[in-house]
């Protein structure tokens, strides 16, 4: 009567069981990654990461962030189901071998999620803030899109080192003293920004000169295109001059009568 139970609990049936449970696994983590593919390209996911650095460096390899993501996800499932497999082959997972990486694994799982959740917002935080200074040909300002990405990216890192047990606690500290640097950076860089948008406020009301004026603001004439709140445009036969309004004022404005 013992013969069946103590078959069931072979060496040789705990092999073929391994082997079903790892092949079930490979399958199980194929289809994990087709759906995941499928559900981030449903939430246009690949257009949200367009143009960013995660992106160009998948392209580079041969592929899309997408795919890489939904490769990454059956990849997890795969590792789990071989150490389950080597577990009821009775290869235990807690041989020092092993126990360490499974009970380490949803961390490091976590911590790369956070570094490329981090990676991807601060490239779309660096497009969006670049976008918004365009109009603005302030060169202090180029850097404020660097130090936005930059501050996301040290942030994410903080997270995701926490995530795999680091202290940060020293590394909160260098977080600080960056965020004051680059708060102090972005009042003294804004000082002309504000200015011209002084500036640009008394020009809008008071109208000295508007569009189709010819004028000539220092060294640059030609016909007023555009007046916003921090730049005026003005246009010459073959450039266009984009003066910030504080030089406006700080240079005068001369209205050529033709």
């Amino acid at each position: 009567m013992l013969a069946p139970i103590d078959g069931l609990t072979g060496p040789q049936f705990r092999s073929v069981l391994a082997v079903g449970v790892f092949f079930a696994g490979i399958v199980f983590g194929y289809l994990v990654g087709r759906v995941n593919k499928r559900l981030l390209y449903a939430m246009d996911v690949d257009d949200a990461v367009e143009g960013t650095t995660v992106e160009r460096l998948a392209r580079r390899a041969g592929s899309t962030t997408v795919e890489l993501v939904a490769k990454f996800t059956s990849w997890v499932v795969y590792v789990v189901a071989a150490l389950v497999a080597l577990d009821v082959a009775q290869f235990s997972v807690r041989n020092p071998l092993w126990y360490p990486f499974l009970s380490y694994l949803p961390s490091v799982v976590l911590a790369a999620g956070v570094l490329m959740a981090g990676v991807l917002v601060g490239d779309k935080a660096e497009l969006y803030v670049s976008e918004r200074l365009r109009s603005v040909k302030l060169p202090s300002l180029s850097v404020v899109p660097l130090a936005v990405k930059y501050t996301i990216l040290l942030v994410a890192g903080l997270v995701a080192l926490s995530q795999l047990g680091v202290a940060v606690n020293a590394l909160l500290v260098v977080l600080f003293l960056y965020v004051g640097a680059v708060v102090l950076f972005t009042l003294v860089a804004t000082r002309q920004l504000l200015t011209s948008a002084a500036a640009g406020v008394y020009l809008l009301l008071r109208q000295p000169y508007g569009i189709g004026d010819r004028v000539a603001i220092g060294d640059h004439e030609g016909i007023v295109q555009e007046v916003d709140v921090f730049v005026t445009h003005v246009e010459a036969e073959d450039r266009e001059y984009v003066v910030p309004n504080h030089l406006v004022f700080k240079r005068g404005v001369v209205l050529v009568r033709e």
